[in-house]
């Protein structure tokens, strides 16, 4: 190898290993990699920021925007209005949610589907009593599925047709994606509602999940002690039975800033302590009207609990503007008025201060305000609205229109008359002059991490490329597989892009890959649509842990999911993709 090869794929593995880390960020790690690759000379300085320009890195960014738009509008809503019914039986209402959202997200980011369509189900597992973890996971495989069905519906797909332009000199077209991916999308849906579900563990499904976020329970709160509480001088010991009677637990007391040790039980109490109490929000405020306690210091706010405010639940998805963050650091309180009360993460309790504890993807977070302005303060942070709240909407006027100019934008980029591109973006500059989306929100709809991820790898798999890096790769999957027939490569290209994706970050996953599925493909001399449709599909198949992709994560605690329940649906659904993938490749995509 040369010298400019063992430097990138150092480079690269260094990327890949501090993914599978996860303790730095990943946009960081591969922005960083990018730097470390211009000092070292593999990359070119004219060449190193060229990513931020590539027509992958701007469809995406163009595709978050008119999502957006059209969840502002109302266009979603008026499509999901009539969905609950409590009536149906647990197969069928899979089957008609996950249809749903497997649709929606072939048009739109299927997070945002997922956003719009969980409080949907939640609220229908309520009415039907019974537990959220037999139809949420199913909702996130089936909005993933969805996504491998267009151009747009998923980044990997964004970035493998952008790919094909510059190797094959023709990108593909909206809905090239479209025979393999509605074929492995229908088969998938019908598995996860006749069989999926059946397959959780019942110490998950037998929890409802529901119930319990309702009640948020395991929630760990930080309640003061007022001037006129009757609390002050007594003992913490001596509020057990008042709590007991609320069914609050009582963890500590925080002083000037600081934690006393332990439960801090035979400590005295005194105007401006804290109490930090774990229960869910009823029993609190039961228990600081009880002993006249107050949820914050701030003049803001005034009694327990202010006739103008309201409680909120959300989950913390990764890249949310928290995550990792906590709600002092974010100024929470002083620039929204806005109390971040407690915070659930698998039923753990935390001994930190809430405020200063930062908080994971994943989490569920119990914030209180002004009730007209919470849903704004959600969106704010990043995060996602485990009520119906998350359906509320303001321009309900707008939602023909909205669907209109999308629609008209797409149809103008499949048959050609426009460049997607150019297409998307005046999808969005009408959007923003017809006031569907304003400039503050069109910004904030942007995933820039995803955006720097992309924008940075991009000019590193074109150096190892360039390098001839990944012909070496190639060529060893080629020695590997030698008297095979090339469909054993295709199952393997399938297996081994599946199993990154699992545990990387999907667009990363097919930087890594594509490039060597054209070279396999000339070294085979076989159409390299085949071996780029195979990593297309597989990059999607994210279905054996809750970091495979964003959706697996968002669901974890509002359905009361463990790390090892995924892939109890997800194995034998990613084997059935390969089933079903690979002779669909092959019959539409003929070697």
């Amino acid at each position: 190898m040369t010298y400019e090869q063992i430097i990138l794929f150092a480079v690269m593995g260094g990327v890949l290993g501090m993914l599978l880390w996860g303790r730095i960020r990943y946009d960081v790690v591969a922005f960083s990699a990018l730097a470390l690759a211009l000092l070292l000379g593999v990359i070119s300085k004219d060449e190193a920021f060229s990513g931020f320009g590539h027509p992958a890195v701007i469809i995406i960014a163009l595709v978050l925007i008119v999502s957006r738009g059209l969840q502002l509008s109302g266009a979603i809503e008026l499509i999901t209005r009539n969905l609950i019914d409590a009536g149906r039986s647990l197969p069928m209402h899979i089957s008609v949610m996950s249809g749903l959202g497997a649709t929606l997200s072939a048009f739109m980011n299927n997070v945002a589907a997922l956003a719009l369509l969980m409080p949907v189900d939640m609220q229908a597992a309520n009415k039907s009593k019974r537990s959220p973890a037999l139809s949420l996971m199913p909702l996130s495989f089936a909005t993933i599925l969805g996504g491998m069905v267009t151009l747009i519906g998923t980044p990997p797909n964004i970035v493998i047709a952008q790919f094909r332009r510059t190797a094959l000199g023709e990108p593909y077209r909206m809905f090239d994606f479209a025979p393999v991916g509605l074929a492995c999308a229908i088969v998938g849906i019908a598995y996860v509602a006749l069989i999926g579900w059946r397959l959780l563990p019942s110490e998950t499904t037998g929890r409802n999940t529901a119930e319990e976020l309702e009640n948020l329970e395991g929630y760990v709160v930080e309640i003061g002690v007022a001037a006129n509480s009757p609390a002050i001088g007594q003992t913490v010991r001596e509020l057990f039975t008042i709590a007991d009677e609320n069914d609050v637990i009582i963890l500590g007391v925080v002083r000037r800033g600081r934690r006393l040790p332990g439960f801090a039980a035979g400590e005295t109490l005194r105007k401006g302590d804290i109490l930090v109490v774990e229960a869910g929000p009823e029993a609190v405020e039961q228990f600081a009207g009880a002993l006249k306690l107050s949820y914050s210091s701030s003049a803001k706010h005034t009694g327990p609990l202010a006739a103008t405010l309201a409680m909120v639940e959300a989950v913390v998805p990764a890249g949310a503007r928290i995550e990792g963050r906590s709600a002092f650091d974010l100024r929470l309180l002083y620039r929204h008025g806005v109390i971040l009360l407690g915070i659930s993460r698998q039923g753990r309790r935390f001994r930190a201060r809430v405020r200063r504890l930062n908080t994971k993807a994943g989490d569920i977070l119990l914030l209180m305000g002004p009730e007209d302005q919470l849903g704004e303060v959600v969106n704010w942070l990043g995060c996602m609205p485990l009520a119906e709240r998350g359906l509320q909407v303001t321009q309900r006027e707008k939602a023909g229109l909205a669907i209109a100019i999308f629609a008209a934008a797409i149809l103008a980029a499949s048959f050609g008359i426009v460049y997607l591109t150019v297409a998307l973006a005046v999808c969005v500059v009408a959007y923003v002059l017809l006031k569907i989306i304003s400039l503050s929100q069109l910004y904030e709809s942007i995933e820039w991490p995803v955006i720097v991820l992309l924008a940075s790898l991009i000019p590193i798999g074109a150096a190892l490329e360039k390098s001839g890096g990944t012909a070496l790769i190639a060529e060893l999957i080629v020695v590997v597989t030698d008297g095979l027939p090339v469909v054993a490569v295709l199952v393997l290209m399938m297996i081994v892009t599946m199993t990154l994706s699992d545990i990387l970050n999907n667009v990363a996953t097919v930087l890594i890959a594509a490039p060597v599925a054209v070279d396999v493909a000339n070294r085979l001399n076989v159409n390299p649509d085949a071996l780029l449709m195979t990593v297309a599909v597989a990059a999607s198949c994210a279905f054996l842990t809750p970091i495979g992709h964003k959706n697996n994560t968002i669901i974890m605690g509002p359905g009361g999911y463990r790390f090892g329940d995924y892939w109890r649906m997800g194995l034998l659904l990613e084997a059935i993709i390969v089933i079903v993938g690979v002779p669909a490749i092959l019959f539409f995509w003929p070697l």
